[in-house]
């Protein structure tokens, strides 16, 4: 049986989860998650109150997505270039989303070199951390309108830094029959990311932030399951 990594997303902007092109990623960001997860597995990312858009999206689901490959950071960094260059961040492009791209690593230097876009600097070790990036061909992404748990299922809320997983074992089924139950579209956006406006003009306004998030979720985390 898959396993459901569930935890609370603080920062939706576009890049971590990046729901776009027809492919969900999470390449940056949740390095624990990143480390861990195994093709077949299901990612999901809970709502917050978040202060920089003012809404409050505790209690719903912002994405849920299929773990269909685990590709080395290097290997996502040839993958993007070659197959889906959409996904590398060009921080100039009238496009919102073209900004927010998370192939942010060019491995063709050593070290890798750090592409401009969402994340800075002092992001490097954390994203780099997580080793791998994870792909989706079937995910749901809600963003801005995200979708409200059952309350038999609100259990696999992760309201704290981490995520759950092996706590949520007993609750995989009745998750799946749920989100796939809803008659949804898939591999669509269907919202938009809460603070992609925001980031995609400021870009890395929200680095630090996510930076302070990743290292608590490294030390909350790591060899955890809770």
């Amino acid at each position: 049986m898959p396993r459901l990594f569930t935890y609370c997303i603080p920062y939706d902007d576009g890049a971590a989860p990046n729901p776009y092109w027809g492919v969900c990623t999470l390449a940056i960001c949740k390095p624990v998650i990143r480390r861990t997860a195994k093709e077949g597995d299901w990612i999901v990312g809970t709502g917050s109150k978040n202060t920089l858009s003012g809404n409050d999206f505790r209690g719903c689901v912002v994405y849920a997505m299929e773990v269909a490959d685990v590709l080395p950071m290097e290997k996502y960094d040839a993958w993007t270039k070659a197959k889906l260059p959409e996904k590398l961040p060009d921080v100039s492009n009238k496009s919102l989303r073209r900004r927010v791209g998370d192939s942010i690593y060019d491995f063709s230097h050593r070290p890798p070199k750090q592409r401009k876009g969402v994340h800075e600097e002092g992001n490097r070790s954390t994203d780099l951390g997580g080793n791998n990036v994870l792909l989706s061909r079937n995910f749901f992404y809600f963003g801005n309108r995200p979708l409200r748990l059952p309350k038999q299922l609100t259990p696999i809320i992760h309201q704290t830094q981490g995520h759950k997983v092996d706590a949520n074992q007993k609750y995989v089924g009745a998750f799946l029959d749920w989100i796939q139950g809803q008659d949804l579209d898939k591999n669509c956006l269907l919202g938009e990311p809460d603070l992609l406006q925001l980031v995609a003009t400021q870009l890395a306004g929200c680095a630090k932030p996510r930076c302070q998030c990743d290292k608590e979720d490294e030390n909350a985390q790591e060899g955890v399951r809770s």
